[in-house]
C-alpha cells in the first residue's frame, strides 16, 4: 500500500547526512528496525521506490529518516539532499527482518547504523538500555552518525573504530574476526548486524566461527 505524505524539514546530522522530518500517514505503523521504500514524486523519480528505515520512534507524531547521501548510483539520495519543504512523496507498507529480538550486541558498519537508532531510542524510552553493545566503524569521525546520541545511551558501551584515520586507541581499527574476537562477552544473546553486504556477510562469518548460534544472527535477509 502507497502512504501519501510530504517533506517539513531537513538539516545536516553530518558531512554527508541528512535528517529528514516527513508527515506520518494516517495508520502508518512500524518495528522499530524495519524499512519501508521512499519515492519522491517528482519527475524523473515517481515509481521508483528506494529503502530507508525509519529513526523516528513508533509514538512520534512525525517520521524521521536519517538518509546518508552517495554520489555513486542513480542519484536518488543526491536528489533527496535537495529536496525543499512540502515536496511530495509516498512511504511504502513497512517490511524487514531486522526488529528486536532481546538484549545483545549492535554490530554497524557506516548508515548501517540506522536500524538500530530507531531500536536503542526505544529502549531508551522504555528504560531498557541495559545489557546492550554497539560496535559503529566508519571511516574517519566526521562519518560517524548520532555518536554523541548513541554515546549517552550506551556510555563506554558504545565502541566507535575508524578505519581511515586513528581512534581513541591510537589506530585505525575494521570490526574483523580479530576485532570481534575481544568484544564478544557471551554467545547466549543477540547479534544484530546491519551495514553494506559485504560486513554483514565477514561480521557474519566471523561470529559464527568463533561459536555463535547462526539463530542467534539479527539481519535483513
Amino acid at each position: 500500500m502507497a502512504h501519501p505524505t510530504r517533506l517539513l524539514m531537513r538539516g545536516f546530522v553530518t558531512h554527508d547526512t541528512e535528517r529528514y522530518i516527513i508527515e506520518r500517514p494516517a495508520g502508518f505503523t512500524f518495528e522499530p528496525g524495519q524499512g519501508c521504500e521512499l519515492t519522491i514524486e517528482r519527475p524523473p523519480w515517481q515509481g521508483q521506490g528506494h529503502p530507508f528505515t525509519p529513526t523516528s520512534r513508533v509514538d512520534d507524531l512525525v517520521l524521521e529518516f536519517t538518509i546518508k547521501r552517495y554520489d555513486e548510483g542513480d542519484g536518488f539520495t543526491r536528489a533527496l539532499h535537495g529536496l525543499e519543504p512540502g515536496a511530495p512523496m509516498t512511504l511504502s507498507d513497512p517490511f524487514g527482518t531486522i526488529t528486536y529480538q532481546g538484549p545483545g550486541l549492535f554490530i554497524a558498519a557506516g548508515a548501517g547504523v540506522t536500524p538500530f537508532l530507531a531500536i536503542l531510542r526505544r529502549l531508551a524510552a522504555d528504560g531498557a538500555l541495559e545489557g546492550h553493545r554497539l560496535l559503529f566503524s566508519n571511516k574517519t569521525a566526521a562519518d560517524l552518525i548520532c555518536g554523541e546520541e548513541l554515546r549517552h545511551y550506551l556510555g563506554g558501551q558504545a565502541v566507535f573504530t575508524y578505519t581511515r584515520e586513528a581512534g581513541p586507541d591510537g589506530r585505525t581499527q575494521r570490526i574483523d574476526a580479530d576485532f570481534l574476537k575481544g568484544q564478544i562477552e557471551r554467545l547466549d544473546q543477540c547479534f544484530y548486524i546491519c551495514g553494506p553486504q559485504a560486513f554483514v556477510s565477514a561480521v557474519k562469518e566471523a561470529l559464527v566461527g568463533q561459536g555463535v548460534a547462526p539463530e542467534r544472527l539479527v539481519y535483513e535477509r
